[in-house]
């Protein structure tokens, strides 16, 4: 075999290997990813099952806790409103009327199942994306976004 020859090989074989650790990267990350969403955008972003966080704030007068230990509230970015379970403690700092963000799964027609709670004291700390929304339609009660 020619020097030649074998170098086209290595760089072929290289090649290879590049190309699957590329592919195992990629299919490894694509579990892991989350994406956030407004209330106003889960219909048409999300799939049904698919892992998600969903923003915005949480509606007055929407907070139940049920005798099963579940927690019921609604989420809002101005626009629409997604009522949201959590089966858990809540953080300190949840109150009505303060941002939020949820993270769990989502299935047209039943509530946002949330596995994780995440409370902010004002809509300073919110994502961009629901300071946007919410300064778009009026609801901004912060200063400006981050």
């Amino acid at each position: 075999m020619r020097r030649r020859d074998q170098r086209l090989m290595m760089i072929g074989g290289a090649g290879a290997v590049l190309v699957l650790a590329m592919t195992l990267t990629f299919v490894g990350l694509r579990d892991s990813v989350v994406y956030f969403v407004a209330p106003s955008e889960l219909a048409e972003k999300a799939q049904a099952g698919q892992r998600l966080r969903l923003g915005g704030l949480v509606v007055d007068g929407t907070v139940q806790r049920g005798d099963d230990g579940a927690t019921t509230f609604e989420v809002t970015d101005g626009a629409a409103v997604t009522l949201v379970r959590y089966d858990g403690v809540l953080p300190d700092l949840f109150r009505e009327g303060q941002g939020v963000v949820c993270e769990g799964r989502w299935a047209p027609g039943q509530a946002f199942e949330a596995d994780r709670v995440l409370a902010r004291h004002d809509e300073t700390y919110m994502p961009r994306e629901v300071a946007e929304a919410l300064k778009e339609r009026g609801e901004w009660k912060g200063a400006s976004p981050p």
